[in-house]
């Protein structure tokens, strides 16, 4: 028998660039891409993980080039990039530094084993179709110390925090927030 992975082809693929997964810059191990047929998570080599980590802002429009592998053994295709061409800031989207609100979702092992993961990928869903991820920043951080009730996700509004919140209620208090800073 050969390998365990079996090369299928080159990949060119562009779609808006939502984060990493990785606890550093160092250790960012996949780039998460929005595409018009959902999202998909790229294993970035060793030597861009650190740079990317460092130039990349959510909402940025990329072009990501690599290879993409079938895991013979498990019928998994996995991507693997060896190129990243930043194309610009997404039209809709405005500079992540300029919001007030903050979401703070922990991907720490337990939070992920216990669907961190999932609540990030449904958060960023839900803020998209109700046309706030311009209006809010998403960061992945480290353990926010209530493992009892993972996964985890912290909203800050301006001075006030709200915890353990479904992701329909922090897109309900966002819109409200943002409502009311208007009057």
């Amino acid at each position: 028998m050969g390998g365990k992975y079996l090369t299928i082809s080159e990949f060119h693929l562009e779609g808006q660039f939502l984060g990493f997964l990785g606890d550093s810059s160092r250790e960012y191990k996949y780039l998460r891409l929005a595409i018009a047929s959902g999202e998909v998570q790229l294993k970035l080599p060793k030597q861009l993980r650190a740079y990317l980590g460092a130039n990349l802002q959510p909402g940025e429009l990329l072009q990501v080039f690599g290879l993409s592998k079938l895991n013979t053994h498990t019928g998994k295709i996995k991507f693997k990039v060896y190129g990243v061409k930043p194309l610009g800031v997404c039209p809709n989207q405005k500079n992540p530094q300029q919001t007030k609100a903050k979401i703070l979702v922990c991907q720490k092992s337990g939070c992920r084993k216990r669907g961190g993961k999932g609540l990030l990928s449904k958060l960023e869903k839900i803020l998209c179709e109700r046309g706030l991820q311009d209006k809010v920043t998403i960061e992945q951080t480290g353990c926010l110390k209530c493992c009892n009730s993972a996964p985890n996700c912290v909203l800050q509004l301006g001075q006030k925090e709200f915890k353990k919140v479904h992701p329909e209620a922090i897109a309900s208090l966002l819109e409200n927030h943002l409502i009311s800073s208007l009057d």
